[in-house]
Order: structure tokens, then C-alpha cells, then sequence
């Protein structure tokens, strides 16, 4: 099976901002204690605040699907109901 790697954006209200970041520490602890997690990385952009780049790898499938379930049911889900996604996915 081949990895699955997810990287992108996500802009986030200017008003969700601050709860977002401090939700984001607890998602990304989380996430990287998923066993089949290789890399998570969120990275605020230089110029935009509001805008946050997303790298995501996981060994197959199944353990992206696994990552995806777990996330829609946290309080990550939850925080992050107004951010705007913008996302590929692909296999490497």
C-alpha cells in the first residue's frame, strides 16, 4: 500500500483565530500519537495570519481514514466548523 499525503490551507476567521490556535496543539498531539501518523505539520503563513498550511502523511489508507473518522468527532471538528479547507490528497 502506498501513503497517503494531504497538504494544503485552511483560512480561518479572524474572530475563531485564537481558539483555533490553542485547539490546534491538543489536534496536532493527538493526531501524531495515531499510530500510522508520519508527519502532521501546520505552518502559520508569513504574510496571513488567517491562513495556515497543512502537511499530512499517513503509511496507508487506512490509517487516513482512521485520522478522518477521529477528527470529525473531536472537539477539533467542533472548533474549526467555520475554517474554509482547502485541501489534495494523494498517494505516495
Amino acid at each position: 500500500m502506498s501513503k497517503v499525503i494531504l497538504q494544503g490551507f485552511i483560512i480561518v476567521p479572524k474572530s475563531d483565530l485564537e481558539l483555533v490556535r490553542h485547539e490546534l496543539v491538543i489536534h496536532k498531539k493527538l493526531t501524531l500519537q495515531e499510530s500510522g501518523c508520519l508527519i502532521f505539520s501546520v505552518k502559520v503563513d508569513d504574510v496571513d495570519e488567517q491562513k495556515l498550511f497543512v502537511y499530512e502523511e499517513f503509511v496507508d489508507q487506512a490509517a487516513f481514514d482512521h485520522h478522518q473518522s477521529r477528527s470529525r468527532l473531536s472537539q477539533w471538528a467542533e472548533i474549526t466548523k467555520n475554517v474554509t479547507r482547502h485541501y489534495n490528497i494523494s498517494r505516495g
